[in-house]
């Protein structure tokens, strides 16, 4: 369960165009494979089974179902995620992994209660007020639960540093999500957007169930705390309202779009708007290589410094923890400097090649109007999340929730106002959030280093704090 630093570190210290590529490949792979797997698979089916020959009302819904289910999937499994990750990074460092199947039950639980509570309802709307077939709406659900298991499951071998196993496991379900609606159209003769609806749901939950049984290979023992567990809820509640405000940030534009004139309503329960969703999307993919820059450069080296810092906190002279202090931020500065450098570089060259051939793929006009403003966005946006992944290390908690907290009310407020301008204005709800999100998150980042020493030996208390009658400030009395 060893990090992925160690080999990225090994391909990279050869120092050679070739080992340079080949870990920049291996780092992609293991990181966001997962999602290309998926959008693959999407489009082999589509062009297999003739997709685009189904009628519009059929293709509107099946695009609809998919994209809700990503969405609300992921939201619905981001008020648990780095709660539930902060404690089995603990009970991993305290090597009491009996304590870690406690926690996964105990949030796999919670999550599926928040996820039947928000999708039935929903569920319930579609077939009575939209009159969608009932064999379909379940198969929406059942997709939609399945992907909450994969999500939900994906953070426990994400901390264990089991991203290959991650990628093999979507490559498996992907694989069998085409070969089956290949069976269930040609043979069974499935309607083609309810065969590939089911496909994806066997394939999302076979995904889980891997996910699940390589969880419970590492850890065979259960302790049964989960009032353990409960309690890290109480205690880091910041955490629980900082991923859940970051994550809805990521699509309060969309929402917000969603109730323009613009906007399409399908079958009285789905409501979208496709030009400025699909605008959307392609800005995210410019800048989704800022993921893979940034977690090399935190697992190669970033976090060697931390780890050298947190040792001589613990054991060091007082000059070994100044001059390991200065080196940790000066690798912190260097990291986001180089993220920002090569994402530059690689998200304009994308942006040329998404201009030049996008329109040649159907993906012209309104698309390409607003997509430029959101590709600055979405630039913007993965730089301030790794500025928030800093204020973690430092357990500035206050400070990541004011960062998500001002992004997602800024973001929402422009947006509103840029639902008034021009179409190459929209997306600037999303840059000017984007932009003092950052902001907060450099402030805190600065203040943190001006004032670390007084955050790491002065945030503790002598006396164990307690509830009763306080005692007397008396010390001394001279008889």
């Amino acid at each position: 369960m060893a990090g992925i630093g160690v080999k990225l570190n090994k391909i990279y210290g050869k120092h050679t165009i070739t080992t340079n590529l080949f870990g920049f490949s291996y780092s992609t792979m293991i990181t966001i494979a997962p999602m290309f797997l998926v959008i693959l698979a999407v489009l082999i089916m589509q062009m297999l089974l003739g997709f685009s020959k189904v009628g519009y009302a059929g293709r509107e819904l099946y695009s609809c179902t998919v994209l809700y289910i990503f969405i609300f999937a992921l939201l619905t499994a981001s008020p648990f995620n780095a709660v539930l990750s902060r404690y089995m990074s603990d009970v991993i460092y305290r090597e009491s992994y009996e304590d870690i199947l406690a926690c996964y039950y105990l949030g796999l639980f919670m999550n599926i209660v928040l996820s039947c509570m928000l999708g039935i309802p929903f569920c319930i709307r579609e077939y009575v007020v939209g009159h969608v077939a009932l064999h379909y709406v379940l198969g929406g659900y059942c997709g939609y639960m399945s992907l909450v298991l994969v999500f939900y499951s994906m953070l426990y071998l994400s901390i264990c540093k089991d991203y290959s196993k991650i990628s093999f496991f979507f490559l498996i379900g992907m694989v069998v999500t085409v070969l089956l609606s290949l069976v269930l159209v040609k043979l069974f003769f499935f309607e083609v957007t309810f065969g590939m609806l089911v496909s994806l749901d066997v394939g999302f939950l076979l995904i889980g169930s891997l996910e699940f049984a390589l969880v419970r290979s590492y850890f065979r023992e259960n302790s049964g705390k989960y009032r353990e567990v409960l309690g890290y809820f109480k205690e880091n509640w910041q955490l629980v309202l900082t991923n859940f405000l970051y994550n809805l940030g990521l699509f309060i534009h969309n929402f917000v779009f969603w109730t323009t004139d613009m906007h399409m309503v399908v079958v009285k329960s789905f409501v979208c708007m496709t030009t400025y969703d699909m605008a959307t999307c392609i800005a995210m993919f410019t800048n989704i290589s800022s993921s893979v820059i940034f977690i090399s450069g935190v697992e190669m080296r970033f976090h060697d410094r931390y780890k050298k810092y947190s040792e001589a906190v613990i054991g060091g002279r007082g000059m070994d923890i100044r001059n390991a202090k200065l080196r940790m931020f000066e690798q912190l500065a260097e990291e986001l400097m180089r993220l920002v450098r090569i994402q530059f570089i690689v998200s304009v060259v994308v942006f040329f090649l998404c201009i030049i051939f996008m329109p040649q793929l159907g993906f012209g006009g309104l698309v390409m109007q607003i997509y430029p403003c959101l590709a600055a966005g979405y630039f913007i946006l993965f730089t301030m999340y790794a500025a928030m992944i800093f204020l973690y290390y430092f357990n500035d908690l206050n400070g990541a929730m004011a960062t998500a907290g001002s992004f997602i009310l800024v973001t929402l407020l422009a947006s509103i106002w840029a639902t008034r301008l021009t179409p190459i204005w929209y997306g600037v709800g999303l840059i000017v959030g984007t932009l003092v999100g950052w902001s907060v998150a450099y402030i805190r980042l600065r203040r943190m280093e001006k004032n670390l020493d007084v955050h790491i030996f002065c945030s503790g208390s002598i006396m164990k704090a307690g509830h009763g009658i306080q005692p007397s400030n008396r010390v001394f009395e001279r008889r």
